[in-house]
């Protein structure tokens, strides 16, 4: 059996804990910043766990995550 391809759009945006979970970047950190409060601007920074619904299809994107 051949090998799996890893989708490369999908190895950069997301990664994994030690303990498998699957972690993404949050959403409306890449523009228009300027009227958004620090408090928000700074959730953005933190990582965030994929919802249980998303996390088989990434599994299949990235085989070897």
């Amino acid at each position: 059996m051949p090998k799996m391809k890893t989708h490369k759009g999908a190895q950069k945006r997301f990664g994994a804990t030690g303990s498998g979970m699957i972690l993404r970047r949050r959403a409306f950190r890449s523009h228009l910043l300027e009227h958004k409060s620090s408090k928000r601007k700074r959730l953005y920074r933190t990582k965030h766990q994929l919802a249980p619904q998303d996390v088989r299809a990434i599994r299949r994107l990235i085989p070897y995550l």
